[in-house]
């Protein structure tokens, strides 16, 4: 029989502690972004086990993206949905040798602060910020200013629709074009199983930063012919938000902690509140 792993929140808790001392967290971001998120837990005292179940790669073609930048004087808005996106985008400018003055009239918008924080460092202003931060607020927030106008979306190659379906019904015309795409790291199966077959080394905590993480760990299991929920004894699992839990509940995962803000501190301070209930 499966040893269970127990996450000891009593133990966690007492006086004088880091409030995650004990707690095995388990941070499944792309290599390259999970350093916000595994140092904010180290900092209050986890134990950080980095295993990436996603990984960024460029798209195979570059030509719908090349298309939209040499013709951006026809859009009125550009929409953002990740840092990945963000950086993607700009590096195509850099190659392609285009100006960013050639951005100066759009419009432009962002989901969560660090996408916002992302456009701002490359010195361009972001004008909606939805409060949540979903494909659905970015398209309310833009309901009434969307009409008749052109909008340009980079993403990644599999996201969700929300945003083109929706914008196109009020009357936009937007243009989709893939930035980058998201791919199974497949050097992480054999480290991932080590660790969740290990009662010693079984994470306390999954964390989940995006619906790809989370088919991805399923797939990364599923490699093995087998469920996922057959290695999760006694694990909690921590989304960053409704559209991650959504996921989760659609594999048959359990959503044990959600982030009320939809951030990397949003999702770190849900571990905490679980840890002192």
């Amino acid at each position: 029989m499966r040893a269970k792993t127990h996450v000891g929140t009593g133990a966690l808790a007492r006086p004088g502690r880091l409030p995650l001392a004990g707690l095995r967290v388990l941070v499944g971001r792309a290599r390259h972004q999970a350093g916000a998120l595994s140092s904010g837990l180290r900092k209050l005292g986890a134990d950080v086990i980095g295993i990436p179940f996603i990984e960024i790669r460029k798209p195979r073609s570059y030509r719908l993206l090349n298309l939209a930048l040499h013709n951006l004087p026809q859009y009125d808005w550009l929409i953002l949905t990740s840092v990945n996106g963000v950086e993607a985008f700009w590096d195509r400018l850099k190659k392609l040798h285009i100006r960013k003055s050639n951005l100066s009239h759009l419009k432009v918008a962002a989901i969560g602060p660090a996408t916002k924080r992302a456009i701002e460092k490359r010195g361009m202003s972001v004008h909606i910020m939805p409060q949540e931060y979903v494909a659905e607020s970015v398209v309310e927030s833009l309901r009434d200013q969307i009409s008749g106008k052109r909008v340009l979306l980079a993403r990644a190659k599999i996201a969700r629709d929300v945003i083109p379906r929706q914008l196109t019904n009020l009357g936009a015309k937007v243009d989709v074009v893939e930035a980058y795409e998201t791919v199974i790291p497949a050097s992480s199966r054999a480290r991932l199983l080590a660790v969740l077959k290990n009662p010693t080394r079984r994470p306390h905590v999954i964390t989940f930063t995006s619906s790809s993480t989370v088919r991805n760990f399923v797939a990364l299991i599923a490699g093995n012919n087998a469920r996922a929920t057959n290695y999760l004894d006694g694990v909690k699992l921590a989304s960053i938000g409704p559209v991650t839990s959504s996921t989760l509940r659609e594999l048959n995962l359990p959503v044990n902690i959600e982030a009320k803000q939809y951030t990397i501190p949003g999702l770190i301070e849900a571990i905490v509140s679980m840890t002192r209930s």
